[in-house]
């Protein structure tokens, strides 16, 4: 039932209805009620649809993925290359964000420096030699 499968996942009713209603969780079933019949088949995908979604992929991309696993196995090459760029994508994020992180850690030494000493520390900033 689509209440238990929320209070097992964290994701609201509302919100899991919607991944159904947009084509993003594959095969779910009735039971003779019509109520939506879920199992950890779902859990997994809401776990994946989450992931793909925190790291920038579109919901169309996510669909498209989605519409290659209904495909079958002939489609294994594409859902492989389609997460093999959207890897390369997260990946060069990362590094961009590893890269702010360091120049941001490097400002709050400065700052603490700064602090300490009085006065403004006599050093250049960063990878890239800037200064406030």
């Amino acid at each position: 039932m689509i209440g238990e499968l929320s209070r097992q996942t964290g994701r609201s009713v509302h919100a899991i209805r919607w991944y159904e209603k947009e084509g993003l969780i594959p095969a779910v079933h009735r039971d003779n009620g019509n109520r939506r019949v879920y199992s950890e088949f779902h859990v997994g995908w809401l776990e994946l649809i989450d992931r793909l979604r925190h790291t920038g992929m579109p919901i169309a991309e996510i669909r498209h993925y989605v519409a290659l696993v209904k495909a079958g196995s002939a489609t294994l090459k594409q859902r492989q290359t389609l997460l093999a760029v959207h890897g390369k994508r997260v990946r060069e994020r990362i590094d961009e964000l590893n890269q702010a992180l360091v120049l941001i850690e490097d400002k709050i030494e400065f700052y603490e420096e700064w602090s300490v000493a009085g006065h403004r520390p006599d050093r250049k900033m960063g990878t890239r030699g800037k200064r406030e």
